[in-house]
């Protein structure tokens, strides 16, 4: 088997800083293992757990890794491929030889995870555990370290919580030319759906290249796509329609690379080879957004402050069109924009399409500090916190027509200061458009990542002739 791995010294130097940051006890990084379809021998494709690639790398099922902080010692625990095994998958390395791949020095076999556990809890050590997602870790940590299932959150040490999320959110150089890659894959999975198109099709046909396009590229699906002419559906994943002249198509897809980082694009193209005026007047709106965002991405501005100058600027494009009325600036304080845009402007990106997610978004996309709102339309926001060199993000901004929410916002009489219903009214069969690039944060400002995606009106309808 091929490992896809950094130096190895990548990998210890990461580990020797977690272990510095943490203090005193013992470190369990649990790798996933795979995981069960619909009976035992058909499983999903296998992801390894982000956090065990990142301090880890090495991509098989049935792996952990314990540092200890105090002594320095590190071990990967996990099982010797047996004769049934290799019958398979083919011959595969020791647990010695992948544990050299990473500067690991010792190994144990995984059934002596439990009692190196339970050893340390008898004299009284520190376990410093992640928040786990899978259910198979929650099992075996429930009966390991004998909590409930439904107390292991709060198990989960924020010490350890903490210092990853401050070592992951910096992506060194090894890692942004890993982003460029998968963002590049996924330039090339729009450009395929934009020029495949045509009227008559279904959507799964289109939603199919796209995904061809990922395995052609190397990589495969880093979430599934959207493909949708019902683009008001944040997250649609029903590919059944039929695609017709006049119609437009919002496409969100990105590929995972080898290295398992990830490319997070959307593009909102015609079915037909133009927009309609309306279509091309809102367009415009959200691409003015967008620009107007990435102008602002720097070192030190909030990201929650971006959030806000972009719904800024949608309410300014929406103004032109007669659908919002008043001071744009007034509209968004009083949360006017989120009969539009109902959703946050973007989220950190890296060995997740949302960095981290699972180590809470609270503590990922916001700090002490500044807390996340509970607000409609704010509380979707995923990044809010200072914005840092080595930050990787999207940035998304979008406007959906959802009728359903048209007409509660209606029948409250809702800000009708700031909206004009009755052209609202007229648009209710609009749709939804999103566009979205991925950029870097630099020392000075900003980088877009990956090869260009067409963006503009024009460039667009030159692809659909």
């Amino acid at each position: 088997m091929h490992l896809y791995l950094f130096d190895k010294s990548v990998y210890s130097k990461r580990r020797q800083k977690l272990a510095a940051q943490v203090g005193k006890g013992i470190i369990l990084l649990m790798g996933n293992e795979d995981s069960s379809m619909n009976y035992a021998d058909n499983t999903y494709p296998f992801r390894q757990d982000s956090t065990f690639i990142y301090y880890a790398g090495i991509d098989i099922p049935g792996l952990a890794v314990v540092l200890d902080t105090e002594t320095g010692e590190e071990t990967l625990f996990g099982r010797e491929a047996g004769i049934d095994d290799i019958i398979w998958t083919g011959a595969l390395p020791s647990l010695q030889d992948l544990a050299t791949e990473v500067n690991i020095a010792k190994t144990r076999p995984y059934a002596q995870l439990a009692d190196v556990l339970k050893s340390a809890q008898t004299s009284g050590r520190r376990i410093h555990i992640l928040p786990p997602y899978r259910p198979e870790n929650k099992i075996r940590l429930s009966e390991w370290l004998q909590q409930p299932i439904g107390g292991l959150q709060e198990y989960a040490s924020l010490e350890l919580i903490k210092a990853v999320i401050a070592q992951r959110a910096i992506k060194d150089e090894h890692e942004v030319a890993e982003l460029e890659k998968a963002v590049s894959i996924s330039a090339d999975m729009h450009l395929a759906a934009i020029q495949y198109t045509k009227p008559g099709m279904m959507e799964y046909e289109i939603a199919a290249k796209v995904e061809e396009a990922a395995l052609a590229g190397g990589g495969r699906l880093s979430y599934p796509t959207i493909l949708t002419i019902n683009g008001q559906i944040l997250h649609n994943h029903f590919h059944g329609n039929r695609v017709a002249e006049g119609h437009m198509i919002l496409c969100d897809a990105g590929a995972e690379n080898v290295m398992h980082y990830a490319g997070d694009l959307t593009r909102t193209f015609p079915v037909g080879k133009q927009f309609t005026t309306r279509q091309r007047e809102v367009y415009q709106v959200v691409l003015d957004s967008l620009d107007h965002a990435v102008s602002l991405l720097k070192p030190g501005i909030q990201y929650k402050e971006v959030h806000t100058q972009a719904s800024i600027k949608l309410v300014e494009g929406l103004k032109t069109l007669g659908l919002m009325k008043g001071d744009p600036a007034e509209a968004v304080a009083a949360g006017a924009h989120t009969l539009f845009f109902q959703c946050g402007l973007g989220h950190m990106m890296g060995l997740d399409v949302h960095d981290m997610e699972d180590l809470g978004e609270q503590y990922v996309g916001y700090t002490d500090n500044l807390k996340k709102s509970t607000e409609f339309g704010w509380k979707s926001l995923r990044l809010g916190r200072e914005l840092q060199p080595g930050f990787v993000l999207t940035v998304e901004p979008g406007v959906y027509v959802i009728p359903e929410l048209i007409d509660r916002w209606v029948a409250e009489d809702k800000l009708s200061n700031f909206i004009d219903y009755k052209t609202v009214a007229s648009y209710r069969d609009f749709g939804g458009i999103r566009i979205e690039d991925n950029y870097l944060i630099t020392a000075d400002g900003n980088r877009k990542l990956g090869k260009d995606l067409s963006k503009t009106i024009a460039e667009i309808e030159a692809l659909r002739q």
